[in-house]
């Protein structure tokens, strides 16, 4: 199960989902601590999900690939999703060793060596099933290494840069 905090226009949702299924296929999600019965169609493709039924309710969807919006019949969404799991998952450090909370691709580098950062400020992208996740400063500092470039595949717990 994944445990996403998915935000549209303003308003934040909790979801637990499984895995898409490659195929089409029912799968019960948890939106908010309700289970919800949801029909997606083949995700075998490189695609992003156009369609889905909701609790018996059809939604044509188009899909920002992105994931910044999302329009339906009722019109253009922002959108912001965030992986609940790969905040728990980051391996600790207690220094300032930025790692890798979940395997993925490094999509964008955001920073050099030798820059300034202030806490919280995004120093990488991190691509994990089809989802960007960025990677923050722990602590304000000067970037002192960037072991990683775009286009590099890692592992959990994979130090990607060090602020001090």
């Amino acid at each position: 199960m994944s445990k996403l905090s998915i935000t549209i226009d303003g308003r934040t949702f909790t979801v637990e989902t499984p895995p898409l299924p490659r195929t089409t296929g029912e799968m019960m999600v948890q939106v908010d601590g309700q289970t919800v019965n949801v029909l997606v169609h083949d995700t075998g493709s490189s695609e992003l999900l156009d369609w889905l039924i909701v609790e018996g309710r059809p939604y044509e969807l188009v899909i920002d690939p992105n994931l910044r919006w999302i329009r339906s019949r009722f019109g253009l969404h922002q959108v912001e999703v965030r992986d609940l799991e790969s905040t728990i998952a980051r391996p600790a450090s207690g220094d300032g060793r930025i790692k890798a909370p979940i395997p993925g691709l490094i999509t964008r580098v955001l920073v050099s060596p030798g820059e300034p950062v202030e806490v919280g400020q995004p120093l990488l992208v991190l691509e994990a099933m089809k989802m960007e996740n960025e990677i923050r400063a722990p602590r304000s500092g000067r970037v002192t290494q960037v072991n990683v470039a775009a286009g590099q595949s890692v592992a959990l717990g994979m130090v990607l840069a060090e602020v001090e």
